[in-house]
């Protein structure tokens, strides 16, 4: 039987599947399955500082309107943080008690120092590991790109400083110059970046005029985006690279891992087929590597990254010369 055993975060995992941070990771029940169906390791939901701040304000406007006196307000904000890290603290503890495979918290926020108080408890809750979702808004136009960019490192740090347990960084590609900020995050101490995460995309309801969900779920069609920084930035950092975003069956699996991941994030195609898809995903693992010979992810983790590629330029090409260069 071939080995699947990877290593990532200083975190040995079984296999290289994570089931990344969603709504079917928020209980113990899903935590359980996911560990039952070959997961090897699981990213709980995130808790969303935005979500607490809106929460806030909406007791906020509700007390308003009944002509309550906002004074006493503290206390409330103070209540709701609590409430909702008592809960994922919760989840944390138990998950651990139910499982053997990792449990990573992931902590979605915005500007703030919430960063870190929300680090520090997690970690104190049992969390092998804690993964920041971190994304700045490019529209957000009171911030020069400098600021934006300055912010990641500022936050790494703070929380680097509060937490032992390893830290991943989930970033997206609104960067200015990604391959070198890339490069950068990585040299902060953190223990792993993904590319990439997926966010809200609006679409419009024409007779209703209202703004909709649009792409709720990634397809096979937005792995390239994601396999192309891989294998450009595998061997270029100093930390490890998790792969996430359209990653829907084993060959998409089996390139990132060829590009360089050291483990990949899976979301979508666990909703869409079920958690005992990751069972399916890892038997076309294990007949590949049998096919062609591997007897371990090592074997050939990386072998068509940009570094060893016989024509490196070709991750770097932007245009379709071949497909839309002549004329009919």
């Amino acid at each position: 039987m071939a080995d699947l055993t990877t290593n990532y975060l200083g975190l040995k995992l079984r296999n290289p599947i994570i089931a990344g941070s969603s709504g079917l990771s928020k209980s113990v029940k899903g935590v359980k399955e996911y560990e039952e169906n070959g997961a090897g390791a699981v990213v709980l939901k995130s808790i969303f500082e935005e979500e607490i701040v809106y929460e806030y304000q909406d007791v906020l406007k509700e007390a308003s309107a009944e002509g309550v006196n906002l004074d006493q307000f503290d206390y409330y904000d103070y209540e709701i943080k609590g409430e909702k890290l008592k809960k994922y603290t919760g989840l944390i503890a138990e998950s651990k008690n139910s499982v053997s495979i990792p449990i990573i918290a992931s902590v979605n926020c915005v500007y703030s120092h919430e960063w870190i108080s929300f680090a520090k408890q997690l970690e104190e809750a049992g969390a092998d590991a804690l993964e920041l979702n971190m994304f700045f808004l490019p529209t957000d136009f009171d911030r020069t790109t400098e600021e934006k960019e300055k912010a990641y490192f500022q936050i790494i740090e703070k929380v680097k400083n509060v937490v032992s347990i390893p830290i991943a960084l989930k970033i997206s590609y609104y960067f200015t110059n990604l391959g070198p900020m890339i490069q950068k995050l990585s040299e902060t101490g953190i223990a792993g970046l993904v590319l990439f995460n997926r966010f809200y995309s609006p679409d419009f309801d024409i007779d209703k005029f209202e703004v909709v969900p649009s792409n709720v779920f990634s397809n096979p069609a937005d792995l390239p985006i994601s396999l192309r920084w891989i294998a450009i930035m595998a061997e270029r950092v100093s930390c490890d690279l998790a792969a996430s975003t359209g990653v829907h069956d084993g060959n998409a699996l089996i390139k990132q891992i060829l590009a360089g991941a050291d483990a990949v994030q899976v979301v979508s195609a666990l909703y869409q087929n079920g958690k005992n898809h990751i069972k399916t995903m890892l038997d076309a693992l294990e007949g590949w590597m049998a096919e062609k010979g591997f007897n371990s992810l090592a074997d050939f983790k990386g072998k068509m990254s940009q570094s060893k590629s016989s024509n490196p330029a070709v991750y770097e090409r932007v245009q379709f010369m071949r497909y839309f260069g002549g004329g009919s």
